[in-house]
């Protein structure tokens, strides 16, 4: 999980700031990368967390729903995720050539809590723990899973599972719509995603 939102910068020194984004800024920055690297096959979504920790849970979420979607290259699920313990073995293997699209929770203020940051470059994973984890990305997404506290770990472990799985969601149908398959256009995404539903259903449903 990172935990800051301050600028990073590339090796040229010039800054790359993250943008804050809704589920349709999500989509539209999703749609800028999809022009430029419009092959899915090319593409290798990272999606770092654990599925011990609600709030950074966010990523696994999304890998989870990628791979229930046909999605080959994802690194990160809820049945296998991508840690600070797992990280570097696990991103070891991607291919120099792929775009990589790095995903992540973060810990922002109140009124951002439940939106996106977003930007063209790298981020820093696990700065809360503060682990040194290589950055990674070409493009990268962090979700705003919880507000800043005094611990990070508490904020985390007390974020809305609610709305982590419906972020996540907002995540993969953004990045389905941007990269669609082709193949399975046809196809009915209820159905892609049948293992979950019953699941999602009971996690979703409103209390009465």
């Amino acid at each position: 999980m990172k935990s800051r939102t301050k600028p990073r910068r590339h090796s040229d020194g010039g800054a790359v700031s993250w943008q804050r984004a809704d589920a349709d800024g999500l989509r539209s920055f999703l749609l800028q990368a999809a022009d430029s690297h419009p092959d899915r096959s090319s593409l290798t979504v990272v999606c770092i967390g654990t599925d011990r920790s609600t709030g950074d849970s966010f990523g696994p979420w999304i890998g989870t729903m990628l791979r229930e979607r046909g999605w080959t290259n994802v690194i990160g699920t809820l049945s296998s995720p991508c840690d600070a313990d797992r990280y570097e073995r696990a991103v070891a293997g991607i291919h120099p050539e792929q775009t990589v699209i790095a995903i992540d929770a973060c810990l922002g203020k109140p009124d951002s809590v439940g939106g996106f940051l977003v930007k063209e470059g790298q981020l820093q994973p696990a700065q809360a723990t503060d682990k040194r984890l290589s950055p990674i990305g070409h493009y990268s997404i962090a979700g705003v899973v919880a507000p800043f506290g005094a611990r990070s770990y508490w904020s985390l472990q007390r974020a809305s599972l609610y709305e982590i799985i419906a972020m996540a969601g907002q995540a993969a149908d953004a990045l389905c719509l941007a990269w669609p398959d082709r193949k399975r256009a046809a196809s009915d995404d209820s159905r892609d995603a049948a293992p979950l539903m019953p699941l999602l259903r009971f996690m979703m449903k409103d209390s009465r």
